[in-house]
């Protein structure tokens, strides 16, 4: 049971913390101290529900079809590259990028949730990957790999949004501001290219 736990854990996080856009924005909002217990909520929620799924078994149905991914692959390419272009036009605009200029919780909330959905790595990720890892614990030692990398998902969302917040000092000027945005831009851009390049 433990050794399973762990496993997951472990799992869970070589395949959450890498560089990506969930991560980007999660960052982003954190720094900016801006609805992050929304956006984590979203996120670790979000992932628990695909872990379930993948545990479950649905990452083989998925994987048998072929053309449903790639459907995904490039609605979730065709999101980043407008949230790529959004953040380069922010970043032209210093004065927008400040605390007195808050983004609707709406907005963060949908941001969150395309970010997450319309993201294939998510489901090749959390779905296949995580989903495959488990069967080698057996019945009943899934669900508890499972419960691993739910509580690693938890933790590392949570830390991310809020540990962000201790950095928000450093983003008092506009300029630190617009470096962050051409940042999590190009990281959107080099997401969105390896996406379509994997797929078509």
């Amino acid at each position: 049971m433990l050794a399973a736990v762990v496993s997951g854990m472990l799992s869970g996080l070589a395949l959450i913390v890498a560089i990506g856009a969930q991560n980007a924005f999660v960052l982003r909002q954190g720094v900016a101290r801006e609805h992050i217990g929304v956006v984590v909520a979203i996120c670790a929620i979000s992932d628990l529900v695909l872990i379930v799924a993948g545990v479950l078994g649905v990452g083989a149905l998925v994987e048998s079809r072929p053309g449903l991914v790639r459907i995904m692959t490039g609605a979730g390419a065709a999101y980043l590259i407008w949230f790529g272009i959004r953040s380069l036009l922010a970043a032209r605009h210093p004065k927008t990028l400040t605390a007195s200029a808050p983004t609707a919780k709406g907005a963060v909330a949908a941001t969150a949730l395309a970010l997450t959905w319309l993201n294939p790595h998510v489901y090749l990720d959390t779905v296949l990957m995580l989903g495959n890892l488990s069967t080698a614990h057996g019945p009943t030692g899934r669900w508890w790999f499972g419960l691993g990398a739910g509580v690693a998902s938890i933790l590392w969302f949570t830390g991310l949004g809020y540990a962000a917040g201790l950095a928000s000092r450093w983003f008092a000027r506009p300029r630190t501001w617009q470096v962050l945005d051409v940042v999590i831009a190009l990281v959107m851009f080099a997401l969105a290219a390896m996406l379509l390049r994997s797929a078509f």
